[in-house]
């Protein structure tokens, strides 16, 4: 998974649990770009009677740096708050939720958004509502046009916000990634060889919840300028989300609840998809959730070898010789993943932000978005996909995937000549393997998938 779950510690707190992270020039407004940070992994739609909701105690934000020295130039913080409207039922709601604004619904949930910028805060809106937990049609009856449209606040600075459920939008063989890599469409060629099979999404009828704020560029370019030029460093920004905690919590003995206190604790981050996942070893995954970017260099051992570069000869016999054999230092990767790409490498991009190593989505505003995405971003042709930003259809996985076979060693190594099965490795799924699509409108994210239509997993 991008981020799901990927860590020890991060896995017993899935409310501060970053899963995904969006970066791209909107695509129906492209004078704006839209940064998603998804939490709380794998819901199962029906997960009643308590549904899923974002933290009151945690603190979500959205980074922005745009100097490329690894540090927050603008930050959008997220906080939250619930009521219960009626303690003396056990239910989450007493009858049809037809509005945001519904007694029926005994847990609403609202929030608030505060910019920081070159640490200055303002407060850009408060008690702005969440939609529910698409429930089922009895519960929450047409609920894409009554709950969640409603919830898509437009703020007087300029910004659009959402925050509440979504279905999410990764997708990934989870079953045949966690199991030593045996790829369906390719395990005739694994070590414990089986006949070659479609890939399964693992995250299909599966919902998250989501933070998503739709800036304007000029709010996130260093001097406030429209990004027009694709080779200029001013249209490259870095992009990180976290989740920190109160350094206190004390249980109130008796009384079921806590108190938090002291400054913020970050416990979860997240820039690029899969780093944490697969980059970074199991003895240092929670020491990388507390760190920030611009201290990204204590972990370059990780990019310099990848684990999963190794992996793949032993567990592909046979399919992987030239991988097997090159030693070097993949420049390549840290290229990719922990400075940007510079101009030269692919004709007509570049990326890059500069010479500190810090694990950002790096977004190029001055590309514009295309009307015939390509799933497999750059490596497919299309500069506007990953690792330029990241949008919904990208096939995460595959590229990366990819990247570590060997695919993109030419670009800093001419003398490399990749294997064959590194340009065609994939786990099989595709968007096509998403129940419900993408939108084409703010926050695109498709509708929570409902309770009651879930057929378990």
């Amino acid at each position: 998974m991008s981020s799901h779950r990927e860590a020890p510690n991060i896995s017993k707190d899935p409310v501060a649990d970053n899963t995904d992270l969006y970066a791209f020039v909107s695509p129906d407004k492209p004078k704006t770009v839209t940064l998603l940070a998804n939490f709380i992994p794998l819901e199962g739609p029906a997960g009643g009677p308590n549904f899923f909701e974002f933290g009151e105690d945690v603190l979500y934000e959205i980074n922005i740096d745009n100097n490329g020295d690894g540090a927050a130039d603008v930050t959008y913080q997220f906080q939250f708050q619930t009521q219960t409207r009626n303690p003396d039922t056990f239910l989450y709601n007493t009858g049809p939720i037809s509005s945001l604004n519904d007694p029926h619904w005994n847990r609403p949930q609202f929030y608030s958004v505060t910019k920081v910028k070159h640490g200055l805060s303002t407060v850009l809106g408060s008690n702005l509502p969440c939609p529910p937990c698409n429930i089922g049609p009895t519960s929450t009856p047409n609920y894409a046009a009554n709950l969640a449209q409603p919830a898509v606040q437009t703020l007087n600075s300029g910004e659009v916000v959402f925050a509440g459920q979504r279905a999410d939008g990764f997708y990934v063989d989870l079953g045949s990634v966690f199991d030593l890599l045996d790829l369906r469409p390719f395990q005739s060629l694994f070590f414990n060889p089986m006949a070659n099979a479609p890939g399964v999404n693992g995250l299909d009828k599966i919902n998250v919840h989501t933070i998503a704020v739709q800036v304007p560029k000029t709010e996130l370019t260093r001097d406030g300028s429209n990004p027009g030029d694709p080779n200029s460093k001013k249209s490259v920004i870095g992009v990180w989300a976290t989740a920190s905690r109160q350094k206190a919590r004390i249980l109130e003995k008796g009384k079921g609840g806590s108190k938090e206190s002291g400054p913020w604790v970050q416990v979860s981050r997240l820039g690029n998809p899969l780093i944490n996942e697969a980059i970074i070893a199991i003895g240092d995954k929670d020491r990388w959730n507390a760190t920030q970017p611009k201290d990204d260099s204590q972990f370059v051992e990780y990019y310099q070898h990848p684990e999963v570069s190794g992996l793949l000869p032993n567990l592909y016999p046979g399919v992987f010789p030239n991988l097997a054999g090159y030693s070097k230092v993949r420049a390549d990767v840290i290229a990719i993943l922990l400075t940007g790409l510079p101009s030269g490498i692919i004709n007509g991009f570049q990326n890059y932000t500069g010479k500190v190593q810090s694990d950002m989505l790096r977004l190029n505003m001055a590309i514009p978005p295309t009307k015939n995405p390509n799933i497999l971003g750059i490596l497919g042709g299309d500069l506007a996909g990953f690792p330029n930003g990241r949008r919904f259809l990208d096939d995460i996985f595959t590229i990366e995937l990819r990247v570590l076979a060997g695919v993109t060693i030419p670009l800093v190594d001419p003398s490399f000549t990749p294997d064959a099965a590194a340009s065609q490795v994939t786990d099989g799924v595709t968007p096509s393997n998403i129940t419900n699509p993408y939108l084409t409108s703010f926050p695109y994210l498709g509708v929570p998938y409902d309770g009651f239509d879930y057929p378990g997993h």
